[in-house]
C-alpha cells in the first residue's frame, strides 16, 4: 500500500533555555506581565486572586536576545490557605526553586503581610531575584514605588505590565542576568503527535497527564475546576513523541458563571485548533454528559481524531460484556461516529494507557495519510461497479473522477456531473467505503461533491 504523508515545514525547538519564574501575591499582575512579555494571551487574567493554578510556560525571546529564554507564571502565594492553595503553592515554590531567575512582583501602591511572608521566603534566592514592582503606570507614581527598596534586593525596576511602561528597562535587566550556555537548538518537523485531553471536570484529565509524564505538572484535586489555563508538556513513547494538552473542563453553560470559567472553556476550544487527536475523558460510572456531546461535536468539526477514554474503570463491577456494553451505549449516542475507538481506562492505576497511546499514534498516522490520485480513482471506480448509484431519466448523473484535498484534517472532492442529484445514501456509501477501503476507519473524514465538466475520463466507463 502506497501512503505517503504531508509533514509540516521545520519548526525550531530549544533545550537547556534560561529559566525566568514569575512570582508573588495574587492579584498583583503576574498573569498580565506574563502575557505582555509573550505578546500573546497565554494566561488568563482576572481580578479574582488565585485565577493562575498550575504554573504556565511559554519560550520568550528578549529584545536585544539572540536565543529565547522559558518564561513561567506561577500561581500566588496567600497566607489564609485551604487545601487547594497548599498544592498551588508547592507548585510554585517548586518552579521558583529550580529557575534561573525570580521576578518577584509587587503592587506599587499595595503592600500586603503576604507580600512581607513571600519576601522572607525568598531570602534564600536574594542572588537570583529582580523586584518588579507593577502598577507604576506613570512617573508620579514611581515615588511610591521607591518604598519597596526596603526589601533589599540588587536589582529593582518600575513597570506597567497593563500598559507597557518601562518593560524594555525590565527586558535590558533580563538579558544582563542570563546565561544560553547550556542552550541547544534542535530543528524538529510536526511528527510530534499532538493530543487534547478533554472531559467534563474531576474526571482524571490531570491524573493522565501526570501519568503520561512522568511527573506532577498538574494539580490533582478533588475539587472540580481544577485545572482553569491549558498545561503542556512532552514525551516519548515507544519511539515517537507526544506533545500532551491538559484542559480545563467543560461545563454546562448554566453554570459557567465566573469571567475565569469563560475564558477557560474558550481556551479548551481553541485547543481543539493545535490538537491532532482528542482524547475525550469519560467517567465509566457517571457516563455520558450534554458537554461531552459538545466536545465531540466540536473536534469532529475541526476534523480531529477522537478516542472516547471510560475512566476510573477499575471501579466498574467485574461482569462480563460490561465493556461491551458501554461501547455499544457511547455508539448509540453517536451514531454518526461508529469509526471513533472506545477504550476502557485507569489513569490512576495505569491500566490501558499503552493501549491508549497506540490507539492515538494510529489516528495521527490516518491523519496524515496521503492517496495517490490514481488509486483513489481507481478506488472509487470500484466502488461504482460494485454498487452503482440509483438512476432515473431525471436523476441521472455521472462521477468523473476524485482527489485528496487535504490531510489533517482529511478531506476529499469527487466531481460529478449533476452533483445536487448525489443523495444522501450514496454520499454516506461513497464515505464510508473511502474510511474503510483506504486506511482512515477511525478518523473523521470530509467528502464535499463538486461540480465539473468533463476534464479525464469517466469514471464509469473504466
Amino acid at each position: 500500500m502506497n501512503k505517503e504523508t504531508i509533514i509540516e515545514p521545520p519548526r525550531v525547538r530549544w533545550r537547556g533555555l534560561p529559566t525566568i519564574a514569575i512570582a508573588g501575591r495574587p492579584n498583583v499582575g503576574k498573569s498580565t506581565l506574563f502575557n505582555r512579555l509573550l505578546h500573546s494571551r497565554r494566561a488568563i487574567v482576572d481580578p479574582t486572586p488565585g485565577v493562575t493554578r498550575d504554573p504556565i510556560e511559554g519560550e520568550w525571546t528578549p529584545d536585544g536576545a539572540d536565543m529565547p529564554v522559558l518564561i513561567i507564571d506561577t500561581g500566588g502565594l496567600k497566607i489564609d490557605r485551604d487545601d487547594m492553595d497548599d498544592l498551588v503553592a508547592k507548585k510554585s515554590w517548586e518552579r521558583i526553586a529550580s529557575a534561573d531567575l525570580v521576578l518577584f512582583l509587587l503592587d506599587c501602591v499595595n503592600v500586603t503581610p503576604e507580600d512581607e511572608e513571600f519576601a522572607a521566603m525568598l531570602r534564600r534566592y536574594s542572588d537570583k531575584v529582580v523586584v518588579v514592582v507593577n502598577k507604576a503606570d506613570s512617573p508620579e507614581r514611581d515615588a511610591r514605588a521607591w518604598s519597596h527598596a526596603s526589601w533589599g534586593y540588587k536589582d529593582m525596576v518600575f513597570v506597567s505590565a497593563e500598559h507597557g511602561r518601562n518593560i524594555d528597562q525590565l527586558e535590558e535587566l533580563i538579558v544582563s542576568r542570563m546565561d544560553w550556555s547550556r542552550a541547544e537548538r534542535e530543528e524538529e518537523t510536526h511528527d510530534d503527535i499532538r493530543v487534547a485531553i478533554m472531559g467534563k471536570p474531576n474526571v482524571g484529565k490531570s491524573t493522565l497527564l501526570n501519568r503520561l509524564l512522568g511527573a506532577e505538572r498538574s494539580i490533582v484535586s478533588d475539587m472540580p475546576g481544577t485545572t482553569r489555563d491549558v498545561v503542556e508538556g512532552h514525551f516519548v513513547w515507544k519511539g515517537r513523541t507526544f506533545t500532551v494538552l491538559d484542559t480545563a473542563g467543560m461545563r454546562r453553560k448554566a453554570k459557567v458563571t465566573e469571567d475565569v470559567e469563560y475564558y477557560s472553556v474558550n481556551r479548551a476550544i481553541r485547543t481543539l485548533d493545535r490538537a491532532d487527536v482528542v482524547v475525550l475523558m469519560i467517567d465509566a460510572q457517571e457516563g455520558l454528559s450534554d458537554q461531552d456531546k459538545k466536545i465531540v461535536r466540536l473536534a469532529t468539526d475541526k476534523g480531529r481524531g477522537v478516542v472516547f477514554a471510560l475512566n476510573k474503570w477499575d471501579q466498574m463491577p467485574a461482569i462480563k460484556n460490561t465493556f461491551e456494553a458501554a461501547r455499544d451505549k457511547l455508539q448509540f449516542f453517536f451514531a454518526q461516529m461508529a469509526y471513533a475507538p472506545v477504550l476502557p481506562l485507569s489513569a490512576k492505576d495505569g491500566e490501558g494507557v499503552d493501549k491508549l497511546l497506540k490507539t492515538v499514534a494510529e489516528l495521527f498516522d490516518q491523519l496524515n495519510t496521503k492517496i495517490e490520485t490514481s488509486r483513489l480513482n481507481k478506488a472509487v471506480h470500484d466502488w461504482i461497479d460494485s454498487s452503482p448509484p440509483p438512476a432515473s431519466p431525471r436523476a441521472r448523473f455521472k462521477l468523473r473522477y476524485a482527489v485528496q484535498t487535504g490531510v489533517n484534517p482529511v478531506s476529499f472532492a469527487i466531481f460529478a456531473t449533476r452533483p445536487e442529484l448525489v443523495g444522501d445514501s450514496y454520499r454516506s456509501y461513497l464515505r464510508n467505503k473511502i474510511r474503510t477501503d483506504l486506511g482512515f476507519k477511525n478518523v473523521p473524514i470530509e467528502v464535499e461533491m463538486r461540480a465539473s465538466r468533463k476534464r479525464f475520463e469517466d469514471l464509469d466507463k473504466g
